[in-house]
């Protein structure tokens, strides 16, 4: 066949260098995309949010809680890592709430653009959602759902309403057990200390549990919730 002839007996052969062409560029722009979003979640701040419930919610009783309760955090960024579900003895007791019932907790991490007020804000949405309004409990009492900011990068704040790191991080076993076990080696901003260190030196200066009593912090199986 003569050169050149292929173009005009054959429109369709002649089109496909064309077609080729637009499908390379489509694959590039595509992995350009993909590129893309994976450098915009790196570069997102990563906030450790700490769940806990010891009460029955519209969600139903605290596992289903939880997991409900993470399906609204992944709205907010992406969620990189959750602890195990752990059964923890109730701390800071209220006075009349000595006989509370023992909590769920969990930790998650939390890879989001938003800024820590607002993330701040749609965490205490989410509690109302699920029956709890801060404004009306009580202090360390029983409660349908709670959601604290934990960690937020590196990032040290203390302002009214709000302070990160918490507070009470290198206090609260119920947070330090399941923080350290997604991340051991996430380091405190203030202290310089990692996770697994801080809860180290918790357990070093905690009372050993009585016999016959469970222990105030047990790791527990629930068909819904998988630890990743």
């Amino acid at each position: 066949m003569p050169i050149g002839e292929s173009s005009s007996r054959n429109p369709r052969w002649a089109a496909q260098p064309a077609n080729l062409l637009t499908r390379a560029k489509r694959r590039q722009l595509a992995n350009s995309a993909s590129s893309a979003n994976s450098a915009t979640l790196i570069s997102m701040p990563r906030a450790y949010i700490a769940l806990g419930s010891n009460l029955p919610s519209p969600a139903g009783p605290p596992d289903a809680t939880l997991a409900a309760a993470l399906e609204k955090l992944a709205t907010l960024g992406r969620i990189t890592a959750r602890s195990s579900l752990y059964s923890t003895e109730p701390v800071g007791l209220a006075p009349g709430y000595s006989d509370q019932p023992r909590f769920l907790n969990a930790v998650v991490a939390l890879g989001t653009a938003i800024a820590p007020f607002d993330l701040l804000a749609s965490l205490l949405a989410i509690e109302f959602n699920f029956g709890r309004d801060r404004s009306a409990s009580v202090l360390n009492g029983p409660r349908t759902l709670d959601l604290d900011i934990l960690l937020y990068g590196d990032l040290v704040l203390s302002m009214a309403g709000l302070e990160i790191p918490h507070p009470r991080l290198a206090q609260r076993a119920f947070v330090l057990v399941p923080l350290a076990e997604i991340a051991p080696t996430l380091r405190d901003p203030r202290s310089g200390l990692t996770a697994a260190q801080l809860l180290d030196h918790l357990l070093a200066n905690l009372a050993p549990a009585k016999s016959g009593l469970e222990p105030a912090v047990a790791r527990i199986q629930s068909p819904l919730w998988a630890a990743t």
